[in-house]
């Protein structure tokens, strides 16, 4: 089997193009942006803000750096999934790089779903808002009654009722539904009932934020941070009424949806992991020969160099494995890479995490404060092991392809 994790010469210059914004022009807007989350009203963007963003969206849309993460679509680049790996490791680098670029999550996903699954209405209404970084949108599946990791357990009620569905229920970690420009979501609801074929119980509908019935209770807070102006959301739903002609592809096709939706998106995260890793490490170097204690720099104290090795390494391995299952997406046959999807979905915020806690011990009590990103960035990091499934799940599969090999019974 011959792999290829390399890049055409044309998109090798267009990495070099966002890597340069994303240093000289982002990186240091990074701290006066989250500052402004302080001032006044913490769920709507300042002035300053807002002119952070979106001045850095449109030089990024005005240079062409829009929109990388179309990789099997005629409005995108034409990368490969290998390809934009690359890219979203850069993009991982700054909290604020993906949305800069128009690459943020859950955004990416559920243009995904308008694209390959909404009506020419809906494409109208929400995908080019989103596709012109106008709008966000939130995409709305955990639910806080039942264990969600097994999504056949979804519950919320939608029924139909003439020309609309009626939905009850609650939602929550529905990220990005605090953002004020948040304006649709798609929500996974059940339709069938217990004698329907339990992978066609569920469907997904549209639904305008903002519509009678919907209440925000609060927003979770993530280790004890609310993550505004973002936010991740807790939302019931009281007789909220929808139009019938919103729910996506008819009833009962939730799950293969749910399939399409997640795309090469369902590893756009694990790249981005990287990015955060190789940014930790770099602090974590500099920290180390900028610093002295017992008259030697850091660096040369304790275990120091086989931690920033250990690191190095750490990353190497990682990104190998996000660049096969990449390269596996791209073959096209979605059996073959689930495992290797689920691998890299436990090693990359695993390796994260570990290379990011390693800078903040290289910090002292400055790599826990708010004076380093590296804190935020834990925490970040430590919720993607939750976000895209729990690690345990996720072994749960990759053990299971394995014990495959050596038996013909059901594992």
């Amino acid at each position: 089997m011959n792999m290829s994790f390399g890049m055409r010469e044309e998109n090798r210059k267009l990495l070099g193009r966002v890597a340069d914004m994303i240093r000289e022009e982002i990186m240091p807007l990074e701290d006066e942006y989250h500052a402004e989350v302080a001032k006044g009203d913490r769920w709507q963007y300042t002035d300053r803000q807002t002119e952070i963003l979106e001045g850095l969206k449109a030089k990024a849309k005005a240079a062409g750096l829009w929109n990388f993460w179309l990789t099997d679509s005629e409005r995108g680049f034409g990368l490969s999934t290998v390809e934009y790996a690359y890219f979203a490791e850069e993009m991982g680098k700054t909290p604020l790089g993906a949305e800069v670029f128009n690459c943020s999550a859950p955004d990416t996903g559920n243009m995904e779903v308008f694209e390959r699954y909404g009506s020419e209405k809906m494409k109208k209404q929400w995908l080019e808002p989103l596709l012109d970084g106008q709008i966000r949108s939130a995409y709305l599946m955990t639910e806080p009654d039942v264990a969600s990791s097994d999504a056949t357990n979804i519950s919320m009620s939608c029924v139909r009722n003439g020309d609309d569905y009626v939905l009850n229920g609650e939602k929550y970690w529905a990220s990005g539904a605090g953002d004020p420009r948040c304006k649709v979501y798609i929500v996974m609801v059940k339709t069938g009932d217990e004698d329907t074929p339990k992978h066609q119980r569920h469907s997904m509908i549209v639904v305008p934020a903002g519509t009678e019935g919907i209440e925000v209770l609060r927003p979770m807070l993530v280790f004890g941070h609310d993550d505004a102006p973002h936010g991740h959301m807790h939302i019931r739903f009281t007789n909220v009424r929808v139009p019938a002609e919103n729910i996506l592809m008819g009833e009962g096709r939730g799950f293969e949806i749910a399939q399409g939706r997640l795309g090469p998106g369902r590893i756009h995260h694990c790249m981005r992991s990287i990015g955060q890793a190789e940014i930790a490490l770099e602090r974590m170097c500099k920290r180390a020969l900028a610093k002295e204690a017992f008259g030697k720099k850091l660096a040369h104290l304790g275990a120091n160099y086989d931690i920033i090795a250990e690191c190095r390494m750490d990353i190497e391995m990682a990104r190998l494995l996000c660049l096969k299952a990449a390269w596996m997406m791209d073959q096209g046959d979605a059996r073959a890479a689930a495992p290797w999807i689920s691998q890299i979905k436990v090693v990359a915020p695993r390796v994260s995490l570990k290379v990011i806690d390693e800078a903040m011990q290289m910090h002292g009590g400055q790599g826990i404060s708010q004076d380093t990103p590296l804190a935020a960035a834990w925490t970040g990091q430590r919720t993607l092991r939750f976000a895209d499934g729990p690690d345990a799940v996720h072994r749960r599969q990759i053990a299971r392809t394995e014990l495959k090999k050596y038996t013909q019974e059901k594992v």
